[in-house]
């Protein structure tokens, strides 16, 4: 039986008069991020809306191509936008972005839909679509910061890098520092979130099952599942990007590309 109270188009408007409070301090401070919050909030909105729209008739298409199509979509807009935030070649890492996004997408949805939940028919669109799209949303944001973090460091740091390799070490031993401080930024938020999962903060997934009129104990057990499965993808889709990223950053003497693989201009000594 579905318990949860709906929210009339009205008020859900009144809900919008909350953002009165931080447009008021950022107006104060004069930090020059009214308009950007309002442009944001306008922006989810519509999007939302037109979600709502397609994914009443996606759920009720339920066709497996249908949905592939639309994670195919996402996959490629999640790759774009990944790319254009850590600031890469778009011609070089569109497609190994898209590449690792999938791989690490099509092995926990396999594992977790296909063998957790058991679903008879594995691209039933009310868990492929949310738990796909929860799944790239989560990896899109932790890609940026260990990207960003990995090329930023080596961009930087050229000449330790290029120490390393002098005194013998390979392409991957000088990489692993790298790679550290880039897990380290990347992972570090989503460890101290799961560290105090239920002790101060119920997460929004668990909330609305419960809203819906789900059992607790049911949320709780999707909660912990969805909790692994994001921080696994994640994982899997950013070392795999690293992976592939690093076929093309470097030429055939280990020497990083800067101005092949960034778009910004490197800084002023750091060839």
């Amino acid at each position: 039986m579905d318990t949860t109270f709906d929210i009339s188009w009205f008020n859900l408007a009144l809900g919008y008069l909350l953002l009165a409070i931080p447009l008021a301090i950022f107006r104060h401070y004069k930090t020059g991020l009214v308009w950007d919050t309002l442009w944001a909030a306008i922006r989810m909105t519509i999007q939302l809306l037109m979600v709502g729209v397609y994914l009443e008739y996606l759920f009720r298409w339920n066709n497996a191509w249908v949905n592939m199509g639309w994670a195919m979509a996402m996959i490629i807009v999640a790759a774009f936008t990944n790319i254009r935030r850590s600031k890469l070649n778009l011609r070089l890492f569109l497609l190994p972005l898209s590449v690792a996004l999938l791989a690490g997408l099509f092995l926990v949805d396999l594992w977790f839909l296909g063998v957790v939940i058991r679903l008879d028919y594995f691209f039933e669109s009310r868990y492929f679509i949310p738990i796909t799209g929860m799944l790239l949303g989560n990896c899109l944001k932790t890609n940026v910061i260990g990207l960003n973090a990995y090329f930023r460091g080596l961009r930087k740091q050229q000449i330790t890098y290029r120490y390393f390799l002098a005194n013998g070490a390979s392409r991957n031993e000088a990489l692993a520092p790298f790679i550290r401080t880039a897990l380290q930024e990347a992972f570090n938020p989503s460890i101290a979130t799961m560290a105090v999962m239920g002790l101060i903060a119920l997460p929004g997934t668990m909330t609305g099952q419960i809203l819906g009129g789900s059992s607790p104990v049911v949320a709780i057990k999707y909660q912990i599942m969805l909790m692994i499965t994001v921080f696994v993808s994640s994982m899997v889709s950013m070392m795999l990007t690293i992976m592939l990223a690093n076929r093309f950053a470097f030429d055939r003497f280990d020497v990083f590309r800067v101005q092949t693989v960034l778009t910004q201009k490197s800084p002023k000594g750091s060839h």
